[in-house]
């Protein structure tokens, strides 16, 4: 039933009624009064997200246990909340995620921004509590949340429950606070009521922990012979639309480790492959499989590298370790995977201690690259796949995106949507859309063209396209100029960095067409980024205000302040990882 229910909330449109469901209303009793209920506390509960990827908004969206409690929720993004518009009688439970070097969101960013003020006024009378997603892998994990935790705390708001940090498996510590957070919202213990059938049978709702078995139908190369990368476009069979998405939504994959290196791993460890392993489920599976299917043995963790110092000793590996020393870890892990730390620093550990200082296996998310109303038979993507010689000169490779360009075919595939109901074309068919989208970041935007011309969608478009060379690296340029021969593709401005002395990237393209693309944003178009964030994301979005300042009349306050209402009405979305 949560699953279903998940499910259900998951697709409410931006804008429809924003409780999880509403509290259920006093039964009449016969003689016309109100029969005896579950006691509703009369405090006013909020449940805020601020989602880049959409995990913390579809846990939000998903946690049906609230009603069931007897509680009535408010779900909300936190882009439509202000700090000021809590009383003093509300409750609010923050459900965040963080993003690029421990900042908020894009939907959370202005909330935070008030919430951090000088000037922000005390929150006496407000009860909170934090859940934060991250990976403990980055260096400021949690750091949004930790952040509204400490920065509430210190305006004297009052803490309902401690705030939990979750990895990205985080599906029992998630639960865990949720239930904590209903103990301290009800005073009594959680009811867990049997479940109750639903009449006539409810459609099937895939998700991470339930998803769709596919099998992959296309595999196509996308860059030419002469790139340095390889770009191919995936397609899956969605059973006649079985997998329902749309247009703008995410594909997470469960992928596996190749043959290889969970070869490399057996022969480095010297490890019985039959030797069964407890992964936390109560259900042992054979040391193999568990390397293949179940642990992550590509990537280089902390607990992998203090598990390794502990054992050997090594005082270069406690040295890297230190907190005054992340600049130099990145730098050492650089093109080295876990299989190198173990051949390099040899451990005898069991087959349980492996267990359990190795992460579990995460699914992948990638941008959809098509539209239902075009391949209704199918969901697209657009990969780059990771090949590269690591350390000692030993061939590696990224996990899933080999997974899918060498594997896939193998057997059924396990995949599911991540709905980014706030990552859509234009619902109106007349506004004009601009679309940048470098290297494969063009992704979803291949879905956006299919969608609206679909629909017969009038509205001009225009899109930034950018990579390396533009004879290897033009990826579906037949058909961006198909569209733009047709007309469905109004501008088509590229940005090719290697194919001059001088690099140009899509942001010199956009301040090279600073007056129309002001004139577009004049009329209502709404504004996409989608790639990198650490670099291109963050260049785009400077751009995007110096052409506020050049071509608007504006300050570089005014300018941002712009940038900022963009953001709020929607008319601003990014996709950025």
């Amino acid at each position: 039933m949560d699953g279903v229910l998940a499910g259900m909330f998951s697709r409410t449109a931006p804008g429809a009624a924003s409780a999880l469901v509403p509290a259920p209303a006093p039964v009449p009793s016969p003689n016309g009064a109100a029969a005896a209920g579950p006691t509703v506390p009369t405090r006013r509960l909020l449940v805020l997200w601020a989602s880049q990827t959409g995990t913390a908004e579809e846990f939000a969206a998903g946690a049906a246990r609230l009603t069931r409690a007897g509680l009535a929720p408010e779900l909300l993004p936190m882009a439509d909340v202000s700090p000021a518009d809590l009383g003093g009688d509300t409750d609010v439970l923050l459900v965040t995620s963080t993003f690029g070097d421990g900042e908020a969101p894009d939907n959370g960013a202005g909330f935070w921004e008030t919430l951090s003020a000088l000037d922000a006024g005390r929150m006496d009378g407000i009860r909170y509590a934090v859940l934060a997603f991250g990976d403990s892998g980055y260096d400021d994990f949690c750091g949004h949340g930790r952040r509204l935790d400490e920065r509430l705390d210190a305006l004297c708001a009052t803490r309902l429950v401690p705030r939990t940090d979750c990895e990205p498996d985080f599906e029992g510590p998630a639960e865990q606070w949720l239930g904590q957070v209903i103990t301290a919202l009800t005073n009594a213990a959680e009811p867990s009521p049997a479940p109750t059938p639903t009449a006539g049978g409810a459609p099937a709702v895939y998700t991470r922990t339930s998803p769709f078995a596919t099998l992959l139908v296309g595999n196509r190369l996308l860059s030419l012979p002469g790139s340095r990368k390889e770009v191919r476009q995936f397609a899956f069979d969605t059973r006649g639309g079985e997998l329902a998405y749309e247009a703008g939504d995410a594909l997470g994959v469960w992928p596996a480790n190749g043959a290889p290196l969970v070869a490399e791993w057996l022969a480095l460890t010297g490890l019985d492959p039959d030797e069964p392993v407890d992964l936390g489920n109560g259900a042992a599976v054979p040391l193999e499989e568990a390397l293949r299917t179940r642990l992550d043995i590509a990537r280089i963790s902390p607990d992998l590298l203090r598990f390794t110092a502990e054992r050997t000793g090594s005082h270069e590996l406690k040295r890297l370790l230190r907190s005054d020393n992340k600049d130099a870890l990145a730098k050492w892990s650089w093109g080295r995977q876990a299989a190198d730390v173990v051949a390099a620093y040899p451990v005898c550990g069991s087959a349980a201690e492996w267990a359990g200082v190795l992460k579990r296996l995460q699914p992948r998310l990638y941008s959809i690259s098509s539209s239902p109303l075009a391949h209704p038979g199918e969901v697209r993507l657009t990969v780059s796949v990771v090949r590269y010689a690591g350390d000692l000169g030993r061939d590696r490779t990224g996990v899933c995106s080999a997974y899918l360009a060498d594997h896939a075919d193998d057997g059924p595939v396990q995949v599911f949507v991540q709905r980014s109901p706030h990552f859509r074309p234009p619902a109106d068919p007349a506004t004009p859309m601009v679309m940048v989208g470098p290297g494969t970041g063009v992704a979803p935007f291949i879905g956006f063209l299919e969608e609206r011309r679909a629909r017969g969608h009038t509205g001009p478009n225009w899109l930034f396209f950018g990579e390396q060379r533009r004879a290897t690296d033009f990826y579906y340029r037949e058909e961006l100029e198909a569209y733009r021969a047709s007309g469905h593709l109004d501008r088509l401005d590229l940005a090719f960095s290697r194919d001059q002395r001088n690099k140009v990237y899509v942001q010199d393209r956009m301040r090279e067409h600073g007056p129309r693309l002001w004139q577009w944003l004049q009329d209502g178009a709404h504004f996409y980024v989608c790639g990198d964030a650490s670099r291109m994301a963050k260049d785009v979005d400077q751009a995007l205000r110096d052409i506020a300042v050049t071509h608007g009349g504006m300050d570089a306050d005014e300018a941002s302040a712009y940038v900022r209402r963009l953001a709020s009405d929607r008319r601003y979305v990014r996709d950025v990882y």
